[in-house]
């Protein structure tokens, strides 16, 4: 596997249960840090119109990510 700091790949393949839930692996929890009760943000990728790829982003870091994207143009206001 590539180790790279901003590098995707596929850690796990996980299986969706009749209720439409998943289960994250114990060894991405740990790797991604997430504990009982951490909000994740569920981006969703769409091609001609159906979803094609879905991505789990902590919501804490979406959150950071977006105020330093859209916190320099806001202190112009």
């Amino acid at each position: 596997m590539n180790n790279n700091p901003g590098c995707c790949r596929v850690d796990a393949v996980v299986t969706l249960d009749s209720k439409g839930q998943i289960v994250l692996p114990k060894d991405v929890r740990e790797k991604a840090d997430l504990k009982p009760d951490d909000k994740l943000a569920l981006i969703a990728c769409e091609e001609n119109g159906k979803v094609c790829c879905i991505m789990l982003v902590k919501a804490q870091k979406l959150e950071a990510s977006v105020k330093d994207m859209l916190g320099p143009m806001f202190k112009d206001i």
